[in-house]
């Protein structure tokens, strides 16, 4: 389809989970415990998209030299994307809580958001239900990263109205850059598709086992909170049988 409207509509979903995450730790704060289970379900749905749906579709391509590429360039840019986010936190702990904007801290979230977003991008720019497992996917993501990013900036002693303004404005970003890449990858042949989805294998992968599960560790581990990334792998992988 020539109309963006499709990629557009699909990322509200996600974008719309952000704000509603930031909303309610709002109204009412939740747990680190609730968080850290939120973070293993949604790793667990993003493991499922990558072996489910995008691996299967990669090795049926078969296309070696071209995986090997893709997959290198997802493994470089995420390590740079880690670098810049992690000397934009280190800068915003040293900002005081009186700093009226923490612009560091801003400035790390919104990496990764574009990063999520360009992911949906070519996740509908390639054939089948990856575009449509990924909006799941993210979605949760991004209710977890609106749940971090109002909690934050409320201990910057920012106002909960302009609290609720900047996670707005950082999930709308995230259609943005979804467009961006839809736009970009129409132009691309076979070849260099194959190249993007093993990007987006590498990308993948780095977000469960260096974001997600980094983060969701950090609060005490539970037989329960295990649970939840392989409910959230199992939930995915059943909703994936049951559309074909």
């Amino acid at each position: 389809m020539n109309s963006f409207a499709p990629i557009v509509i699909w990322s509200l979903i996600p974008t719309f989970a952000m704000v509603a995450g930031g909303g309610l730790t709002l109204i009412k704060p939740i747990n680190d415990s609730i968080r850290s289970m939120i973070l293993h379900f949604a790793a667990g749905v993003v493991f499922s998209v990558v072996s489910v749906e995008l691996l299967p579709d990669i090795i049926k391509r078969h296309a070696p030299i071209q995986i090997i590429i893709g997959f290198s360039l997802g493994i470089a840019t995420m390590l740079a994307l880690r670098t810049l986010s992690r000397r934009a936190e280190k800068a915003a702990d040293e900002q005081t809580k009186t700093d009226r904007l923490p612009v560091s801290f801003l400035f790390g979230i919104l990496i990764d958001i574009i990063v999520d977003g360009l992911l949906l991008g070519i996740g509908f720019a390639t054939t089948g239900p990856i575009g449509t497992m990924l909006t799941i996917a993210l979605s949760v993501e991004l209710f977890a990263l609106g749940l971090a990013v109002s909690a934050s900036l409320q201990a910057k002693l920012l106002s909960k109205k302009r609290t609720f303004y900047l996670v707005g404005i950082c999930s709308s970003i995230f259609i943005i850059a979804s467009i961006a890449s839809s736009a970009a990858l129409r132009i691309l042949d076979s070849n260099n598709l194959e190249i993007v989805l093993s990007f987006s294998l590498a990308a993948l992968l780095f977000l469960v086992t260096e974001e997600l599960l980094v983060e969701a560790h950090t609060e005490e581990e539970t037989p329960f909170h295990t649970a939840c990334f392989f409910l959230g792998f199992l939930a995915l992988f059943i909703l994936d049988l049951l559309s074909k």
